[in-house]
């Protein structure tokens, strides 16, 4: 039965590989959640300024970037006995450990001139291995099914597990359970002495301290290298039994049979210029998703984070209030706007819907931050240790109006562009399906690798931009924390980074898919093709 299917052009998956293949995603995911503080860590505990730790960053993505094509061009001559995509992620997986465990581990005790060369050889390796478990990601989604009506299920689930992990569950740890244990105060003697040990350690602790209301020096937890070491631990260890699950949703469909035309390719450098100069369609998707990519890194930055809830609304456990809150309704707007238009009017047109309905909200929010009192902000707390405060959510005094508002307008914004961000990545394997539609080559992981390439060339201008504008208001030495004093410099560099990038990236959007030419009548004309092409390629084997 099976082969009957694949003969006949279309092949499907089960529901349930689909949803164990998403986590290979959610996996490389978390590490970026991780990664997502590293500047914090450079300027406590390696040592260096605020713009060189936001301009290391960008360097670090750059040299991400160059290395996507090396390892796609790998991909697509991988032919193993274990698959050709599979092997990548159990590489990736364990680069991605052993790095960031000596990254938090063993940086802090070394010499403080040993500190950087070490962190920045140690941080190559780690791309590496980030580059080899996320192009598994785009490349074997032409594998795993083909079915117009399946690709975008991938997106669907995508949406809901980044959703539950990355604006839930991390952020309500983050800011309800580590800040308050790691930020340590001089005000206590036994935290106190354990600044004075670790700034003993490592001197540049004593460059970071902040005071609070009552006078007593804090350590943020942002700086705090113990905080980093734990989370090490618990994210890698989340994130490894995350890739076995997406190893065992790959296993039946990792098989030749499925790989494009069915049969072993010669790949080349050539053919790669060809897919680059002529593929209209990987063109526009790389430059609506690199520009919406670069946008969405400033506005979930952690610094513009801790800005908008910590120091403009004035109380930083909104962040994971809001996350929590916003989750279920976030989550059901990105799934039905998937699961409607894109099941049925094609994924290029789900990207539409979603941009526009981005730009509306993001703009309703601004007006919002304008002419309300953000430190009215109310929302009810919760906390993972405690599941009784979910009951909070149910009591209107831990509500303010301002509070329901903000709540509405981001689930919307969140929502909308969750359908746009989640759809990108099986609409590359549309464009890997064109490609041999066009050229008859079949190129997954170049797909998924060019598509990186270039955006994260262009995404890793995001640290840079968000540690430059936060300089150009005077945070040159140290990064603005839970702590840091409201000025009108702060709010208007935030919003210019929570809502101000976003809409241009979404004006890129708009602008793409005018010359994105793979709509739901050209898909299915391209699997019809396809199955011609391996049925002619099967008659000639036999």
């Amino acid at each position: 039965m099976e082969e009957k299917k694949v003969n006949s052009g279309v092949h499907r998956a089960h529901i349930w590989e689909i949803m164990f293949y998403v986590f290979n995603n959610t996996s490389t995911n978390i590490y970026m959640t991780l990664v997502g503080y590293i500047s914090y860590y450079l300027v406590g505990i390696v040592g260096v300024g605020v713009v060189f730790a936001g301009s290391f960053v960008t360097l670090m993505r750059i040299w991400d970037g160059v290395t996507d094509p090396f390892v796609g061009m790998i991909v697509d001559k991988t032919n193993t006995k274990f698959g050709k995509n599979r092997p990548f992620i159990v590489i990736g997986n364990i680069i991605l450990f052993a790095t960031t465990w000596m990254m938090f581990n063993l940086i802090p005790g070394m010499g403080t001139g040993l500190r950087l060369p070490v962190f920045v050889l140690i941080y190559m390796v780690y791309i590496i291995g980030y580059t080899c478990q996320c192009v598994v990601t785009k490349s074997a989604q032409t594998c795993l099914t083909n079915d117009p009506k399946q690709r975008p299920i991938f997106a669907m689930f995508d949406s809901v597990f980044n959703l539950l992990a990355m604006s839930v569950i991390i952020p309500i740890f983050m800011s309800g359970t580590l800040q308050p244990k790691y930020t340590l105060s001089m005000g206590v003697a036994e935290q106190a002495a354990k600044i004075d040990e670790l700034i003993a350690q490592n001197p540049n602790l004593a460059n970071v301290l902040t005071e609070d209301s009552s006078g007593n020096m804090l350590l943020s937890a942002f700086y705090n290298p113990e905080m980093f070491t734990y989370m090490q631990l618990l994210f890698g260890g989340i994130a490894a039994v995350l890739a076995v699950l997406a190893i065992i949703g790959l296993w039946r469909k990792d098989r030749q049979e499925y790989f494009g035309t069915g049969q072993v390719q010669k790949i080349t450098f050539r053919d790669y210029a060809d897919v680059m100069a002529h593929n209209r369609g990987i063109q526009m998707l790389v430059f609506a998703a690199s520009s919406d990519k670069l946008s969405a890194s400033m506005k979930s930055n952690s610094t513009v984070m801790i800005c908008l809830f910590g120091v403009i609304c004035g109380n930083y456990a909104l962040f994971g209030s809001n996350a929590a809150i916003s989750a279920v309704p976030t989550a059901v707007l990105s799934v039905l706007g998937m699961g409607i238009i894109a099941r049925n009017m094609g994924q290029k047109k789900a990207l539409i819907v979603g941009t526009l309905g981005s730009l509306a909200s993001a703009a309703g929010i601004l007006l919002l931050m304008l002419l309300g009192d953000p430190t009215s902000m109310s929302l009810p707390t919760f906390s993972l240790t405690s599941p009784a405060t979910w009951a909070n959510l149910f009591v209107g005094s831990q509500w303010s109006l301002f509070g329901v508002a903000f709540i509405v307008l981001y689930c919307l914004m969140a929502g909308f562009s969750g359908i746009a961000g989640s759809i990108v990545i099986p609409m590359t394997a549309d464009c890997a399906d064109y490609e041999v539609y066009r050229s008859g080559k079949y190129v997954p992981g170049l797909m998924g690798t060019l598509f990186s390439f270039v955006d994260k060339i262009i995404s890793s201008l995001a640290s840079t931009f968000v540690s430059l504008m936060f300089a150009a208001i005077g945070f040159t030495s140290v990064l603005p924390t839970v702590e840091t004093p409201y000025s009108t410099g702060i709010f208007w560099v935030t919003m210019g980074c929570f809502l101000g990038a976003p809409t241009i990236g979404w004006l890129c959007n708009v602008v793409a898919m005018k010359f994105y030419p793979l709509s739901k009548e050209k898909m299915e004309e391209i699997q019809d093709r396809i199955a011609e092409i391996k049925a002619e390629a099967m008659k000639q084997s036999n």
